[in-house]
């Protein structure tokens, strides 16, 4: 039995094929390229110690072993302290899994009882650079933390935002990190 398409119908329907295929990426490249160019993470939880026995244990990037989600994903990661003790130019260098990637956590400024900002350098699984920024705010019960975390979004960063929703991915490990803060801190105002 002989079939109706002619070579000709075949590569004008591969055409078309080929020409919605072009179609759907450029929609894709325009919807990614129209997503928003920052980011803001933000979580933030009462904790029941006060600001002078919270900030210690911010500002020494010693202590995160102790309360950080990070640390967990990644018993064998690979970790290097620089600069002073505590506060500013204090840094912290990691290489680890593919959960914890590799980067550089560096404290840029930091107010007692207030405030402590740092750089964040991501360099795997993504480089990025970010923002990180731990506000204390006395409370009648202790302090209330909030977490944040601010950036760019390339490229890359809103193709992948796309797909995984990265505000519930970094705000659940704040959320679990404050937790683990708090325990230490009440721990420590004993």
């Amino acid at each position: 039995m002989a079939s109706n398409t002619t070579p000709a119908k075949r590569m004008g329907i591969g055409k078309k094929i080929l020409l919605g295929l072009l179609v759907l990426l450029i929609g894709l490249v325009v919807v990614i390229a129209m997503r928003p160019a920052t980011f803001h993470y933000e979580r933030s939880m009462e904790l029941k110690a006060k600001p002078e026995v919270v900030f210690p244990l911010i500002n020494d990037l010693r202590q995160w072993q102790y309360w950080s989600p990070w640390e967990k994903l990644d018993t064998a990661m690979q970790k290097k302290l620089e600069g002073p003790d505590v506060g500013p130019g204090s840094s912290y260098t990691w290489t680890g899994n593919s959960q914890v990637g590799a980067g550089k956590n560096t404290i840029v400024e930091s107010k007692a009882n207030e405030s402590v900002s740092m750089r964040l350098e991501f360099y795997k699984p993504m480089a990025g650079t970010n923002q990180v920024t731990f506000k204390l705010v006395p409370t009648a019960n202790g302090t209330k933390v909030s977490w944040i975390m601010e950036g760019n979004n390339n490229f890359m960063s809103k193709a992948f935002g796309l797909f995984v929703d990265c505000d519930k991915m970094c705000g659940d490990m704040f959320t679990e990190g404050l937790g683990n803060l708090n325990k230490l801190a009440q721990e420590k105002s004993k």
